[in-house]
């Protein structure tokens, strides 16, 4: 058997310029397979890790997938905001145990500001209803303190002390710099593996702070009112993007969807955040089963060019098998020739693609966590994952295998006269 492995090896290296496409095209497939999947994974663990207790999302009166992905994962742009009363009035509510405002649209570094209260670090939850935990500092208490995320503070480099301008706007729309109001790093959180870990954490008053002397989203011309006397003026805001809201009883969700829904003040809506992420994966999901047909059609692609390959090389190959017969080679070792190649450009091909997905994830990680707020595990693989994986490599390598039977089959019916035999 071992000299049959040599003689495959050797072979498939004759013909490396032949074989080399076709093993790029199982890698490529290989990537695109296992990619899809990794993705589609790690979205998902990202979004249901994102936030948890939270009994209502309550906004502007608008999608409840686009207010969702805005308010929690920090993805698009608020259509409308809600008036700061119509909070006031919901957080008073009797059913109400406890309220989050969120006040988002600037950013530092394509990174979220997120202004809030102190009642986001005692009520906010995530993953298995863990509180968020402060890895250095002290939550903020003054205007113009800031509590970074664990991945803002990585990715910049960023210590307690330091100071930090943020920009008007976010992705798209970032705008000018409010230069002359700084923020100082009064604290870091613990990884959470979560958009909080990308997101800039400021005050409510601190965010009002930055726009007082602004209007209409851009700064008055010829007016500018110092940091230092920005406590003068009322910091109270006037509206918020959205509000988390925390229940006493879970039955009374409902009934709190309904009267949020019926307030005549202002058109707002509350959606429960389980029911809006499996509408989220409902839409996700078609996109999902076309990404991974057309990754199995790419891989039947590539096989079907590794037999093709193999099968047109047969006829030159003729005298090569036939010598092997005339020396004792018997059919079956030839079919078991045969089909060492092709694994072993299939098993190529894996480990490139393998290869390459890991540097695509290496690169690409940063940029998806910045730009979607997305968190992907790359290259940190748990025990589900690898046997998930070693399922699907082993759905391409039993295809691989099945192809490579082919030219091994008719390879075992040439004769050893059809081999030596001339043709013109």
């Amino acid at each position: 058997m071992r000299y049959l492995i040599a003689l495959a090896l050797r072979s498939a290296w004759n013909r490396r310029y032949t074989l080399s496409f076709t093993l790029l095209s199982i890698a490529l497939a290989t990537t695109l397979l296992v990619g899809v999947e990794r993705l589609r994974h790690d979205v998902r663990e990202s979004f249901s890790q994102s936030v948890s207790g939270t009994d209502l999302v309550v906004g502007a009166r608008s999608s409840p997938v686009q207010l969702m992905l805005y308010a929690v994962f920090r993805i698009g742009e608020a259509s409308q905001n809600m008036r700061w009363t119509s909070a006031q009035k919901i957080s008073r509510h009797p059913a109400v145990a406890w309220s989050i405002p969120l006040s988002l649209g600037d950013s530092h570094h394509g990174f979220p500001v997120l202004g809030t209260s102190l009642d986001y670090f005692t009520h906010f939850r995530y993953g298995d209803r863990q509180l968020l935990r402060l890895q250095a500092g002290k939550p903020f208490e003054g205007v113009f303190d800031a509590v970074l995320g664990a991945e803002v503070a990585r990715r910049l480099g960023y210590r307690l002390g330091q100071k930090i301008v943020l920009t008007h706007g976010s992705g798209a729309l970032e705008g000018a710099a409010h230069g002359d109001k700084p923020f100082f790093i009064v604290g870091i959180l613990a990884p959470t593996g979560t958009p909080v870990d990308r997101t800039v954490h400021i005050s409510l008053a601190g965010m009002e702070a930055v726009h007082l002397d602004w209007q209409g989203g851009a700064p008055v011309p010829g007016f500018s009112i110092p940091s230092e006397l920005v406590r003068k003026f009322d910091l109270t805001p006037r509206t918020l993007t959205a509000q988390l809201v925390g229940l006493k009883q879970r039955g009374d969700v409902f009934a709190m969807q309904r009267a949020i829904a019926d307030d005549v003040d202002e058109p707002l809506m509350g959606v429960l955040p389980g029911v809006t992420l499996d509408q989220i994966w409902e839409v996700v999901g078609q996109g999902e089963q076309a990404l991974l047909l057309v990754s199995w059609l790419v891989a039947l692609v590539g096989l079907g060019g590794l037999v093709a390959v193999i099968l047109a090389s047969l006829d030159a190959r003729r005298r090569e098998l036939a010598i092997l017969r005339s020396v004792g080679a018997r059919p079956r070792e030839l079919l078991v020739l045969l089909a060492i190649e092709d694994v072993s450009v299939t098993v190529g091909g894996i480990l490139t693609g393998l290869a390459l997905l890991a540097a695509l994830l290496f690169f690409g990680t940063p940029w998806i966590e910045i730009h979607y707020g997305i968190a992907l595990n790359g290259l940190s693989l748990s025990r589900d994952d690898l046997v998930s994986l070693a399922k699907l490599l082993g759905w391409i390598l039993l295809a691989g295998s099945v192809a490579s039977l082919l030219p091994g089959l008719r390879a075992y019916r040439l004769s050893l006269i059809d081999g030596l035999t001339p043709r013109t």
